[in-house]
This record gives structure tokens, sequence and C-alpha cells, in this order.
């Protein structure tokens, strides 16, 4: 079975056309609607996923469902709703074609991101995993501006000869938002997100994760920092009933090393006298978030 996971945004023929223009095989859809933004921007998509829904089924004759993303700029609860989704697909015998043309790019990048860690952990499934992107033929937005401009000069002309008050209001409003449409784009500001005014996007690992490194990020996951890799080890001992040697120490460091900023990036440290703090980064938070209904028994 071939699955579509097809994020909903502003597009229709991106999300459609491709797949319609190549004779793609499709047997079901997941549209993914954004729910945060203003109402208009929240009433176009569902509506934009409501005639996706309709044609997909018309079109492909393919089995659609619609989820709703509670927040578009949330990074880590959009990588891991992909992270299930595409996991589900994966464990029916499924292949997953994951459309990241449309939304937010946090959503697209987060399930780009997913789908890539995904590829990585299961290597025996990597040809079932697909991400692709739509090159729109043309943009809407420029010529928007353009009949907008020769539709406010119209409404000038017709206030000049008139004494309605709206009319020139009318005009003034036009002019302003062309203004603006010239000065600063097809965007407006910069939109503080949890405190902050940037969103970093983390790069998945190219290397899969050992089960005793398992044991290290879910540890990290629950206690959030240890003072020193010696404290890591010591409570990765305690909770796994083993003696605390300097055989086992060492065997934490290595298997930290490895998980570090030189290696798969899911560890971050930070020097502390002789000593390193150490915990998760940020796609180590990813990776335990993640996994969290797969954490082991210890």
């Amino acid at each position: 079975m071939q699955t579509h996971i097809v994020p909903v945004g502003f597009d229709y023929d991106r999300l459609i056309a491709p797949l319609v223009r190549d004779h793609l095989h499709v047997d079901r859809v997941i549209l993914l609607e954004g729910a945060v933004g203003s109402e208009a921007n929240v009433e176009y998509s569902q509506r934009l996923a409501r005639k996706l829904e309709q044609d997909f089924r018309n079109l492909l004759g393919a089995e659609t469902e619609r989820f709703v993303v509670e927040d578009v700029y949330d990074y880590d609860a959009a990588f891991e709703q992909a992270f299930e989704l595409i996991n589900d697909q994966l464990d029916s015998e499924g292949e997953v074609w994951v459309n990241i043309s449309a939304m937010p790019r946090t959503v697209s990048f987060a399930f780009a991101t997913a789908a890539h860690s995904i590829m990585v952990e299961r290597q025996e499934d990597r040809d079932r995993i697909h991400t692709y992107y739509t090159v729109p033929e043309k943009y809407l937005e420029t010529e928007l501006a353009e009949e907008l401009q020769k539709q406010t000069d119209l409404l000038a002309d017709l206030a000049a000869e008139s004494d309605d008050d709206r009319v020139t209001e009318r005009v003034e409003s036009a002019r302003d938002l062309l203004s603006e449409f010239d000065e600063r784009g097809t965007t407006i500001g910069a939109k503080e997100i949890g405190g902050r005014h940037i969103i970093e996007l983390p790069v998945a690992s190219f290397s899969n994760v050992k089960p005793f490194e398992e044991v290290i990020l879910f540890t990290l996951g629950e206690h959030g920092e240890f003072e020193s890799v010696s404290e890591l080890a010591q409570s990765l001992a305690r909770e796994l009933g083993e003696e605390y040697t300097d055989s086992f120490r060492s065997k934490v460091i290595y298997n930290v090393d490895r998980l570090g900023p030189g290696g798969k990036g899911y560890i971050e440290q930070e020097e502390h006298g002789k000593s390193y703090r150490t915990r998760l980064s940020r796609i180590g938070e990813l990776w335990v978030r993640a996994h969290e209904q797969s954490e082991p028994d210890l």
C-alpha cells in the first residue's frame, strides 16, 4: 500500500497535480491541517483540505484521512507526529511518500527530518520511505499585486469624479497595502515563538543508535543533566543494577563520546572545571520524545 502524507497549507496544485500527471499509484492519503493562525488562514486551509480530500478520492481513488497539527510552529510536536505516522505505515508493510511542498516550513522540515531519521534507524525499510517536493509553475503574489494596482488606479479615477468617501478610503487602503508589498515582500515582521524569534531546526544523525546508547539517552531524558560523566555513569550503574567500576565508567565515557558532538550529535557537553556537564542536544531530545513508547525496561 502506498500512503502519501500531505501537510496542507495554502497550496492545491502542488499537493495533487504531480501525482495525477505522473500517474503515481496512491492507495491512501493522510492530510494534515494547521490549527494556528488567523481565523481566515485556518478556514482557508481547512477548505483546501476538504477539496483535496474529495479530489484524492475522485481522481485517484485514494482512501483519505485528515489529521490536525495543533501548532504549526511547534517543531518538536510536528517531528513526533511525523515519526509516529511514518512508522505506523511502515509497520503495516506500506510504502510512505511525504510531500513537503506546503504548510509552514517548521512542519515540512520536521517531517523531512523525521523521515531521514527513520531511514537511518530502519535501514531495511529505507527504500519504502520517500520525501518529495514539487516546484510551482508560477507564483500568484506578484500577479495579485499587479491586478490590485490596476484596480486601485481605476478606483482613483472614480474617486476624482465622485464625492463618495468610501471609494477614497478603498484607494488609500489599497495603496498602503501595495506600498507594504513593494517594501517588504509577501510577509511582514518576525513572530516571537517560545520567547525567541528563530526556531532552530536540528539535523538528524547519520548513524543508528545502539542498545546501550539508548539507555544513556533515556537516562538523560529522565534526569535532564548530569554534572559529569562519572555522575551519569553512577546513575546508570544503579538503574541497571551493575557494579560501578572503572571498566563500567570507561564504557559510559566511550558511548557518551560516540553520542556527542563529534559523533552522532545526540548529546552536548559543557566544560565545568575538570568535568563536563552532560545533557541531551536538541536532536537528542527529539529522539527521546519520539521513542518514549519503546523505552527499554531497566
